[in-house]
């Protein structure tokens, strides 16, 4: 078994640029059909079933696949482990056909049985995933997660034969299969999890490369931790006469000057992103490698509601009103970003909100008041978490000053790293944390169903009951006008609540080498490195 190396990103660098002299990596990647993707932060793992972001996704979408995945121009699911799929005339049943030649990694056959036992672990309780809410439209599946049944066979997924699995709803879900093109829905390889420990075990060592089973389009190869993920093509995928690489080197460089000059250097493909001060001076000298795409996520700060400074809504009102969002996207993030009002982006498949966050300081400062908060009652210092990226530290940087010139309220800043940052979130240990999130599929409710009662990435602590019976309603509503407006009532509750401050939406900003072919622009961002190939115009 190859062991993790514990090899500090600085001495890969080094050695890097030490080589300045010889072929680069983006050039002779050319010839040997390798790409090198800056991916922004160590990845938490490579389980679909536990891990919850962006960078972890980049490594999935290559080495797993769902039944079906994202159209890498945009739009509806395409096939993925499953050829075709019918849906039954009230919408609640689905039933999905397999690829006939669907293999896992090490050559075992793909089955129907697969997706129920991977779905039947995620939604196993004691394994602590924060998305079971995302099978919880499946018949029974809420139920069986929350332990009012015991028996995976009430749940609506059977295997009907080896390559055949029906689903069955327990409404009608507009979303459902672009649903599934989440990781969270995506098989894992039973005998590998099992062999390493059991179903409900977070740290199995199966996710370990030697060990590493899954069916998608490449498989993993080596992993130096803080320094580089190799995966390689999966000759046992059904589709691999479509992959036309042969190795994906993914980076974690959090620090996006050091990822700047590494593109810049030949080093990288693409990058995860790109300084704030850089953009500016990249629009104006017309950067070919530049692109700023439109992209459906939220960047906004979470509040802990049982923070004991936190409880009131009127405190979490001021806060949101004393912030100049349009000040933070002109001064601050400086690349295209748009003011957010709400938490659901504009336009998010024909979904417009209405709710409005005035930036009004003499209203925050009345709100705090009224909150029994003045001079013989200050309010108490408050921290914000966040994790380690310039960007965000410049974000924060901007709030607190916010609050400190429009409040008055001490804020201290608290930077750590990425696996640290996810870690105190889920266990509630922040009072105010920096968040961003990004769509999974292409409909408002990928946005409102996650701030509902029971959802693993609430972390808030808000709970509503008005609000989640109206995103209840709206997913069982087939009428796109009627559950639109469904939503609009459960947005408004939302910000009125005001648990969490939505600041901006994002766009996506990055460099691209000229050489990549088949990375297309679309909404999720979700780029899937079967469809890359390098070529030099």
């Amino acid at each position: 078994m190859k062991k993790l190396v514990n090899i500090p990103i600085l001495a890969g660098l080094l050695f890097i640029y030490s080589c300045s002299d010889t072929i680069s990596p983006v050039d002779s990647g050319l010839e040997n059909k390798i790409f090198h993707f800056g991916n922004g932060a160590e990845p938490q793992g490579l389980d679909p079933h536990i891990v919850t972001g962006v960078p972890e996704h980049h490594l999935l979408i290559g080495l797993c696949e769902g039944l079906t995945t994202s159209n890498p121009k945009g739009g509806s699911s395409v096939s993925g482990a499953a050829e075709s799929w019918e849906i039954s005339e009230d919408g609640t049943t689905y039933t999905f056909y397999l690829q006939e030649n669907g293999k896992w990694s090490n050559g075992d056959p793909v089955t129907a049985d697969d997706f129920v036992w991977s779905w039947k672990r995620i939604l196993t309780p004691s394994l602590g995933s924060q998305y079971p809410d995302m099978l919880y439209y499946v018949k029974g599946a809420a139920d069986y997660h929350t332990g009012k049944i015991n028996d995976f066979n009430d749940v609506g997924v059977k295997a009907l034969d080896t390559l055949t699995l029906e689903v069955t709803l327990n409404n009608p879900t507009p979303f459902f299969l672009g649903l599934l093109s989440h990781y969270s829905t995506w098989p894992v390889h039973k005998e590998t999890v099992l062999q390493h420990g059991a179903i409900d075990d977070r740290n199995g060592q199966w996710t370990r490369p030697g060990n590493f089973v899954c069916n998608g389009a490449f498989k993993l190869k080596t992993w130096e931790l803080n320094n580089k993920i190799i995966v390689e093509k999966n000759e046992n995928y059904w589709d691999s006469k479509t992959v036309q690489l042969n190795e994906i080197h993914y980076y974690p460089v959090a620090n996006q000057m050091t990822e700047d000059r590494m593109f810049r250097a030949g080093q990288l493909h693409v990058t995860s992103s790109l300084p704030s001060q850089k953009c500016s001076s990249y629009i104006e000298e017309k950067n070919p490698n530049l692109r700023i795409d439109p992209y459906m996520g939220t960047y906004f700060y979470r509040f802990n509601v049982n923070n004991p400074a936190l409880v009131d809504p009127r405190v979490r009102k001021a806060l949101a009103y004393s912030v100049n969002r349009k000040q933070i996207v002109e001064k601050v993030t400086k690349c295209g970003q748009i003011p957010a009002y709400s938490f659901t982006p504009p336009g998010s498949n024909g979904y417009e909100p209405d709710t409005e966050i005035p930036f009004n300081p003499e209203l925050a400062k009345k709100l705090l008041v009224e909150a029994g908060y003045d001079e013989s009652n200050p309010f108490p210092k408050l921290e914000i978490l966040f994790n380690t990226n310039e960007d965000h530290r410049k974000v924060a940087l901007a709030i607190q000053q916010m609050w400190q010139q429009n409040l008055g309220i001490d804020i201290e800043l608290v930077n750590q790293d990425w696996k640290v940052y996810l870690n105190r979130e889920m266990i509630g240990d922040f009072q105010v944390s920096r968040a961003g999130w990004i769509g999974d599929y292409e409909d408002p409710n990928t946005f409102l169903d996650t701030l509902r009662p029971n959802r693993g990435n609430n972390k808030t602590g808000w709970e509503n009951p008005e609000y989640d019976q109206l995103v209840e309603l709206a997913n069982s509503n087939n009428n796109q006008e009627d559950r639109y407006e469904l939503l609009l009532e459960a947005e408004r509750i939302l910000i009125n609540d005001m648990p969490i401050v939505p600041l901006y939406t994002y766009v996506r900003v990055y460099q691209l080498s000229s050489d990549v072919k088949g990375y297309y622009p679309n909404y999720l961002d979700h780029h899937h490195p079967k469809y890359w190939y390098l070529e030099r115009d």
